[in-house]
């Protein structure tokens, strides 16, 4: 880990050569490397950074420092609570990322705005950028990046209130980081400090207090140790009520003082809140004038933010205060006060009518605390009726969750399974034995040129087909490349060039950014020569990409071999190659129909039987329809 003293060194060095450097390009550098530091660390010197930045850049156009200046100001703005704005920049960055951004890229800027999609309470969403940030990874995959995928899945559990979900999905992206091989980032730091507060918020709605102060003191903790303090507030606030929940008033005490002094954190709300917790501490230890000086400081901060919730609380809590010094006239405009500031929101209304009622009670106005608690009364009940309809609604969007996840991992082993199977079936015996038995005729031979230049064309042949078989998607260009290493050794090494291939791509087809399902069509040529070109005395093999749709290319493989018929006449004499489709084409298909689940697009696969003007057959002709996956891979 390094330490808060390390990369303070490494910040003063760059500034000073900041200091120093004149050249607009060379600043551009420099001004970016400090604001992907200060961006977690000094919102203020960030915001410095990025403003010349954008200077600079009017001048200097440069798409990738375009890419970070959007994406820093946008988290930076988040943690501003500008969250409007920071979607405003996310949407930019995300533009220019998908344009030319590597993958790695993508995923991370997908993951950082699903965050601000969640303080905007935009739940589709996070959760659609989050899916399509794991399905890029599926095919690149990286652990840190998961882990924060898992981070922000959890959280947004944490907001449906599907709790058990969310603590498991968030201790998961704790191991996932915390287990990594390499030094962590600061951005690692950051989403650790998130699954900190976020596993405290969970324990402390469970009512597990001690487990709760564990937390949030772990994230604060985390934050002092690296000088990350942009949230330093709301850290030092939430374990502030933690132990004031553990009647635990002093420690309290400490954490509230340190969230009001902290500087870096400019949340109002935060800040209100500290003033408005350790006020309610000292009017426990009947210091009462502290007390309403600090109710009084958190009042005029929640009223620049107009958050009137917070206001009734704080007004009840003057009105008891007057209460208890006998100072009735202020205690009932204060309690009126509360009962105004807390509008329609049923669960504010109940508490301050009960804490009303209780007051008139102990005054002995039986009349004002029965109306009092009459009106107590029918809150409650609306607001546990409105409890209970929030709960079976949260129960349901939890059911349909749980039901998709279900799902997903069904798909996802159905997936694992059919490549470990594909992985088995890939690579036909025949092929093999061939291949290897021409090149040791060639060393035989004394025809080295050849069986070098061959045996290198076949180990990487297997390399690709071990490495590939673990990726779910790679990029068509790599796909054709495989095929066309395929047909060349198939043609040289085991049928002395009388195979015959091409391979024909489409203009409108971008081969290098367009990814397909790994191995998709190789199963379907290798049928194509097992059944069909074995036996003529000229085989041609036809493979033709064009795009079906947006979302499908249409693949053509066309050979002039003997026909469907013919091949499963001499299956039935001899069992020639009987079991072949089965383990290839087959398993294919079946990868397809799960990738086409959702699709009502007609057929995944056809297969047509060719024939001359004499009826006699001519050929095969195979049309895959294959989904297409984005990579956008960075060259």
């Amino acid at each position: 880990m390094t330490t808060h003293l390390e990369q303070k060194s490494n910040i003063r060095l760059l500034e000073r050569q900041l200091d120093q450097q004149k050249d607009n390009r060379q600043r551009l550098v420099l001004l970016d490397q400090l604001s992907n530091h200060y961006t977690y660390t000094n919102v203020r010197a960030g915001q410095k950074c990025l403003a010349e930045v954008a200077q600079i850049l009017k001048d200097n156009p440069n798409p990738d420092f375009e890419l970070n200046y959007h994406k820093n100001t946008a988290l930076i703005e988040n943690q501003l609570y500008n969250f409007l704005l920071a979607e405003k920049h996310f949407k930019k960055s995300i533009e220019i990322v998908e344009e030319r951004g590597d993958i790695q890229q993508q995923v991370d800027t997908y993951i950082d705005y699903s965050g601000t999609c969640l303080n905007l309470d935009k739940m589709e969403m996070a959760k659609f950028y989050l899916e399509e940030a794991t399905k890029k990874l599926n095919a690149f995959p990286d652990r840190l990046l998961d882990a924060r995928i898992t981070c922000r899945f959890g959280f947004l559990n944490l907001h449906v209130k599907n709790y058990a979900r969310a603590i498991e999905l968030l201790l998961e992206a704790e191991k996932n980081i915390t287990a990594a091989e390499h030094r962590l980032s600061l951005k690692d730091y950051y989403f650790l400090a998130l699954i900190y507060s976020g596993l405290g918020s969970i324990y402390e709605n469970n009512g597990n207090i001690e487990k709760s102060v564990n937390a949030y003191l772990k994230g604060a903790n985390l934050c002092e140790s690296i000088g990350m303090r942009t949230r330093m507030s709301w850290h030092y606030l939430n374990v502030g009520k933690a132990y004031m929940s553990l009647d635990e008033f002093d420690s309290a005490e400490t954490f509230f003082s340190k969230a009001i002094q902290i500087q870096d954190d400019i949340s109002q709300n935060a800040r209100a809140g500290a003033y408005a917790n350790l006020g309610f501490c000292y009017y426990l230890k009947q210091k009462y004038q502290p007390a309403l000086e600090l109710f009084e400081k958190a009042e005029k901060l929640y009223g620049n933010q107009d958050n009137r919730i917070n206001l009734s609380v704080i007004e009840k809590w003057k009105a008891r205060l007057y209460a208890d010094i006998e100072n009735h006239p202020k205690a009932e405009e204060h309690f009126l006060n509360a009962f105004e500031y807390a509008d329609n929101d049923l669960k504010q209304l109940s508490d301050v009518s009960q804490a009303i009622a209780e007051y008139h009670a102990e005054l002995g106005n039986y009349k004002a605390a029965y109306d009092y608690l009459q009106f107590y009364n029918n809150i409650k009940d609306q607001h546990n009726e409105q409890v209970n309809n929030r709960g079976i609604t949260e129960m349901r969007v939890k059911y349909e969750a749980l039901k998709s996840e279900q799902e997903a991992e069904l798909l996802r082993l159905q997936a694992t399974s059919l490549q470990l199977k594909a992985l088995r079936a890939q690579m036909n015996p025949h092929f093999m034995y061939n291949a290897l038995n021409s090149i040791q005729n060639f060393i035989t031979s004394n025809e080295t040129d050849s069986a070098t230049k061959y045996l290198a064309k076949f180990a990487k042949l297997m390399r690709q087909s071990l490495e590939y078989s673990d990726l779910e998607f790679i990029s068509l260009e790599k796909e054709i490349e495989f095929l066309e290493d395929y047909l060349l050794l198939n043609q040289k090494l085991r049928f002395q060039n009388i195979l015959n291939y091409k391979i024909n791509l489409s203009e409108d087809i971008e081969e290098d950014i367009m990814g397909v399902p790994t191995m998709i069509i190789q199963p379907y040529v290798e049928n194509a020569i097992e059944h069909g070109l074995r036996t003529v005395e000229s085989g041609h093999v036809y493979i033709n990409f064009s795009l079906a749709d947006e979302d499908t290319i249409l693949c053509v493989i066309q050979d002039n071999g003997i026909g469907r018929e013919l091949v499963k006449e001499r299956q039935r004499k001899d069992g020639y190659n009987l079991t072949h489709k089965s383990r290839g084409t087959s398993i294919t298909e079946q990868r397809l129909r799960i990738l086409h689940k959702s699709s009502k697009k007609g057929f995944h696969v056809k297969t047509v039987d060719l024939r001359g003007n004499d009826g006699k057959p001519t050929g095969t002709k195979v049309e895959v329809k294959i989904p297409i996956i984005d990579l956008q891979i960075k060259i």
